[in-house]
Order: structure tokens, then sequence, then C-alpha cells
């Protein structure tokens, strides 16, 4: 079996390369690619793993003719193209936990820096002057602390600051009552943070949401004298807006970690008094960088060896305890995707994914990542449970999890039901020992088959004979039947016919077919 192949191209702690080897992976490390150069050899890796020096633009991921994920050693993935790589079929991942210790202490450091004046302190002391009563600081003991955010470093700030014997505020619209009480921290709405805070400190992801969320407007309803930290994402603060409520006074001290345009080499910022900044230092400490390059290092090799999905941004996490239990049912959702594709008769208006059983226990959005793979493959060949999301909502198409709690005939159970234009049709499955997929329903008719490779389906009037007529027609143009599968609604009635074939099915043969009597639908289907 080839090796999987990776690319570090960024400076990452040398230990990474190592786990890439230890895992089952070659890999190279070649740092200080121009894109060009990165272009000419990236179509000869599976893996990607980065920092933040890389930019994988739309152009670069055309050439990524065998890439699989992206692996970014830290938590901003800006420099990725997440569409275009999701478009492609490429697991974009991220380690958003590597440097989150490093990153809430940077904030913490710049609220003592705020509260002390430390940075012009400093300046003005080794510049000869001793201005010992220029300066007059305030406590952050008693002070609260108002919290955007209340993720992960959000999180770890507030327990720091309770720590500190600090109050602790929080506006997070994910954060529950429940959460916000183990924490310790008061759930708050984003106007009551801002009137009430001492200090504020953002913790938020850059988004159409959050993007000035302080802005000029906001940072008017703030408590006069209140210091602003931001170690997140630039963007998140309007720097125009802050410089002036820094000047007005409203703004008694602001710290900043991240700007909207980096490198930031001019700001309105630069030069206000109470201002002080860091050059993007949120995770630059010697255990973060070793902790974002290891993590990579084993989420990538996870995946491209194991299947296991880590902290990926644009596919359901699946853990590698997760995976082999999962892996039959990803095997038969993407049967029942691909059934449904190829006899769907026109463009689909929306479908649902059910799971009940054991199915239901599980991570059902890997079962739905299967199925619209299997979907997507009558649009595309090159659809995989990354891009097919991607291609499902580009089509318009409506996509619903349902989960039942019942027990039914099957241990358990996935049923697929799309919507057409002739109204909802719906196929059904189950695993056989557990591990092997098997059709069990097919548009309301009991019907059990095996899904697997060369099959003729056909739908017709349920009378004597025409089983006899179907075989000496395939016989006579030297066609052999694997599998016989039969299923009809009531005698007489409609019924179905799967047959596995040794061969492909000639495009004649199928036209025959369809001339026999009481014959309603033949459809040649691959698996």
């Amino acid at each position: 079996m080839t090796k999987p192949k990776v690319l570090i191209s960024d400076k990452m702690d040398p230990n990474a390369a190592a786990i890439f080897r230890e895992r089952g992976c070659e890999v190279d490390e070649i740092t200080g690619l121009t894109p060009e150069e990165l272009i000419k050899i990236i179509g000869d890796y599976d893996g990607l793993a980065i920092r933040s020096s890389t930019k994988v633009t739309k152009e670069i991921l055309e050439h990524c003719t065998n890439l699989k994920v992206i692996g970014r050693a830290g938590i901003g993935v800006d420099n990725v193209d997440i569409p275009a790589a999701s478009a492609k079929g490429v697991v974009v991942m991220n380690t958003p936990f590597g440097n989150s210790i490093t990153t809430a202490e940077h904030a913490i450091a710049l609220m003592f820096a705020l509260a002390r004046q430390i940075p012009d302190a400093n300046a003005k002391t080794q510049a000869g002057l001793w201005p010992k009563n220029g300066f007059m600081g305030v406590e952050v003991t008693g002070k609260t602390l108002g919290l955007i955010g209340a993720g992960n470093i959000g999180s770890i700030v507030a327990s720091r600051a309770l720590g500190l014997r600090m109050k602790v505020i929080a506006f997070d619209p994910f954060l529950t009552p429940e959460r916000a009480v183990e924490m310790g921290v008061e759930k708050a709405d984003l106007d009551a943070v801002l009137a009430r805070a001492d200090f504020i400190t953002l913790h938020t992801p850059l988004t159409d949401q959050t993007r000035n969320i302080l802005s000029r407007e906001n940072l008017a309803k703030t408590k006069k004298g209140v210091r602003i930290i931001n170690c997140a994402r630039g963007g998140l603060v309007d720097e125009v807006a802050l410089k002036e409520a820094l000047e007005s006074g409203q703004v008694a001290g602001a710290a900043l970690d991240v700007f909207a345009v980096e490198p930031a080499k001019e700001s309105p910022l630069f030069g206000t008094p109470n201002f002080i900044c860091t050059p993007h230092l949120g995770a630059s400490t010697t255990e973060a960088q070793v902790n974002v390059a290891l993590q990579v290092a084993e989420q990538m090799a996870d995946y491209l060896v194991n299947g296991g999905v880590t902290n990926a941004l644009n596919m359901p996490s699946l853990s590698a305890e997760e995976a082999p239990k999962l892996k039959p049912y990803m095997a038969l959702a993407e049967k029942l995707g691909s059934l449904v594709g190829q006899l769907a008769h026109d463009n689909l208006t929306k479908i649902s994914i059910e799971v009940e059983g054991a199915a239901a226990q599980l991570n059902v959005k890997p079962i739905t990542g299967a199925v619209l793979a299997g979907l997507m493959r009558r649009y595309s060949d090159t659809v995989n449970m990354v891009n097919a999301p991607f291609l499902a909502k580009e089509r318009g198409l409506d996509v619903r999890e349902v989960r039942h709690d019942r027990e039914g005939v099957y241990h358990t159970l996935v049923r697929v039901t799309v919507g057409t234009s002739q109204g909802d049709r719906s196929v059904a499955g189950t695993l056989f020992n557990n591990t092997a997929p098997r059709l069990v329903d097919m548009f309301g008719i009991n019907i059990e088959a095996d899904l697997d490779g060369h099959m003729l389906y056909i739908v017709n009037e349920d009378a004597p004979g025409f089983i006899g007529s179907l075989g000496t027609l395939l016989g006579k143009n030297g066609l052999n039947i694997g599998t016989f599968h039969l299923g009809r609604r009531s005698a007489g009635g409609e019924a179905v016919l799967l047959l596995s074939m040794d061969d492909a099915i000639p495009e004649a043969v199928l036209a025959e077919a369809s001339k026999l009597p009481g014959v309603k639908t033949v459809k040649a289907l691959s698996f």
C-alpha cells in the first residue's frame, strides 16, 4: 500500500515531521516556496501542513490533483480559501486548542499592561525621566471583566480573571445558562456587557455578525473609562472609532494584538495616548508552537491513515474510535444516495436522511455526508464527503436529518427520501452482521439486495412468464445474472427487479428489455 505523502511548507517544530513518519506517512519539509514553486510540486502530495506563511489560494488548489487534507498549525485559516478547498473535496483542519492558554495569557498580560500603563512607564524610565508621579494605575481586583465570546479561549480568560477576584460577565449567543454557571460567569446581552464592564476582552472569530462588533455606536455605549483588549481577530474593532474614543476619554486604554490589515505597518491608532499594541503575538510562545505543530501532524496523519476527522472546518468531525464503527454505515449511506441519484428522473428539491435503531445512536453527520456523496455523483465524478454538501447547497437542495428513537423491524436502519416532481421517493437499508450493507426497501416495496457492481433495475407489471422472457433476452445477448432480487406491492401489481450482472449492460439490450410486455422502467445501475 502506498504511503500518504505530506508536504510541510512552513517552519514547524521538527517533531511534527517525526509524528507523520511514525504514523505511516512520507513527509517533505520544503519551506519558503513561492506560489509558483508550490504549484509545480503540490500535485504530488496528499496532505499540506501550513502555518500562516503559505497562502492556499484557489489557483493553487486547482493544481492539487491528489490533495486530501490541509492542516493549519494554529486557529486562524484566513490564508486558506476554504470554499475553493471544499469544492475541490479537500478537508481543511486547524488546531483551535493548541494555543488557547498562550492567547488567554497574552490577553491577561495586556490587561495588566493597560491597568498599570507599563509600556509608557518603561519607555520614559529608560529614557532617564524617572516619571514616578506621572502614572496612576488602577487595580483589577473587584473590577468587572466583560467577555465578548466565551468559547475555549474566553473561558480560560474568565478562569484567570476569577482568580484575580474580578467579576466576569459574558456575551456569547452560544453560551448556555448551564455553561455560564459552570464557568462562574454571568451571561448577559451585548449592551449590558458594554454598559457594565471596566475591562472588555474579545474572543470571537471574525464573521459577518462579529465584524466591527465594537463599532462607533457600540463604543459609545461602553462605561466611561473602559479598557479594551483584543487578541482575537483584526476587524472586530473599528480602529478609527477606537482612536476617537481614546482621544475623548470614553475609552481609558486599549491594547490590540491584531489589526484589520496585517502586517500593520501603519494604523490610525499608532501614536494615540493610552494605546498599546503587539504584532500578533497571541500564540507566540515556545509551548504553543510545539503544541499546534504536533496536533496538526496527529490530526492529518489520523485522517490520511485511519479516516479520523478532527477539528475540520468543512466537514463533520469523526474520531479514530468512531471511524471503524461508522465505516459500514457510511458505505450503506453512500450506496443508498447513489441509488436514488441514479434513479431520479429530474432535479431533486429536497433530501431527508432518517436513522433508527443502532444507527440513531451514532454521529449522523458522516452518514449524511456519505449519502450526499453518493447522490452528487450524478453531477460530478470527483465528488466526496467534503464537497458533496457544497454541491448540494449550490444546487439548492434542502437537506434534513431525522433521528428516530423508535424500534423498527430491523436492528438498524437508514432511510433516504428525495423530493421529485412526481412526489417523494424513498429507499432504505440495513447492515447484516453489522458490516454488510443491504437494501431492504425501495419505493415502499420490500426487496432485499446487495448494491454492488453492475445492476439492472426494472419496474414491471407482475405477470406470469415475465422472468422467463427477461432471462431469455439476457442469455441471447451473452449477459450472465449474478444475483436475482424481486419485490412487489401485491400479486398482479407493480413489481421491482434488481439483478446483479457480471458485465455492463449495452444500451441496445436496455432498449429491448423496455419493449417486453408489462415493463414500465428499465435502467442500468452501477455501484
